[in-house]
């Protein structure tokens, strides 16, 4: 009887063994990237690169608004690498010591427009259009959580314009809600990002981008997050990123690149 116990004991500890391990080969093979909606065609595309370039690795996306994200991170959702729409949410998981020294790149930029529905009729051209009696609905994102949304609440209150519209405001928890419901026809305006559009030029119409000066330019950084279970593999994901290929896959989307973000910055400097 008493070796019966000791026999049983042993498998049962060689089970957790096994499983365990199988369980640690699973994260080692695997990568979840949580990246701001409006990334997700060239994410997913980035996505298979690093999958044929890393034989029995899958990545994981979890989509969705940066602000959002950011929460889910510091609840200690199992995040691997963050993709923001904007630098404030990276920041604060920065200041909260949530992600890895040393890994924050800035990877990409995006312009915000104001769109309509293609089949409008509305004489809607410009951002002061808005204030017009016929426009009824405005979409944007719910600048609590959406970057976009407060890039579009910024332009607006620049351009005297956020009092005058709140009653008309429709809104959404991501940007590429914002651009479903005037693709649907279900709103009068939207504002979305320059790649957002992109995708449903045969549904949207872009009238107008936001005036320069008129918000922060729309940056997205990237970073390892320190609860990462396979940090090197984090890292390899960010190079790929930044890398001439990561760059020309974001650039078919519509993206500003890196170098074009340094450029910018330097020219901003100058002035």
């Amino acid at each position: 009887m008493r070796y019966l116990s000791v026999f049983i004991l042993i498998t049962i500890l060689s089970l957790v063994f096994i499983l365990d391990s199988r369980a640690q080969e699973k994260t080692e093979s695997s990568l979840t990237v949580s990246a701001a909606i409006s990334l997700k065609d060239s994410f997913e595309e980035i996505g298979r690169l690093f999958q044929k370039k890393h034989k029995g690795v899958k990545v994981f996306f979890n989509f969705g608004a940066s602000g959002t994200l950011q929460t889910q991170i510091e609840g200690g959702a199992p995040v691997d690498v963050f993709a923001s729409a904007a630098p404030k949410q990276m920041d604060a998981l920065e200041k909260k010591g949530l992600v890895v020294e040393g890994t924050r790149k800035n990877f990409a930029g995006n312009v915000l427009v104001l769109i309509i529905p293609l089949s409008s009729k509305l004489h809607i051209r410009s951002f002061s259009d808005l204030e017009k009696p016929y426009v009824k609905r405005i979409a944007i994102g719910n600048p609590k959580t959406v970057p976009a949304g407060q890039y579009s609440e910024e332009v607006l209150r620049n351009l005297k314009l956020w009092d005058k519209l709140t009653q008309k405001f429709v809104y959404a928890e991501n940007v590429r809600q914002v651009l479903d419901y005037v693709a649907r026809n279900e709103v009068d305006a939207g504002l979305v990002y320059l790649t957002d559009a992109w995708i449903k030029k045969k549904q949207v119409k872009i009238v107008a981008e936001a005036p320069k000066g008129s918000c922060k330019p729309v940056v997205y950084p990237i970073a390892v997050v320190k609860n990462s279970r396979n940090i090197p593999l984090a890292k390899q994901f960010i190079e790929l990123v930044m890398s001439p290929e990561g760059q020309k896959i974001l650039k078919k989307y519509g993206f500003k690149t890196s170098k074009e973000l340094e450029k910018a910055e330097k020219e901003v400097i100058r002035k």
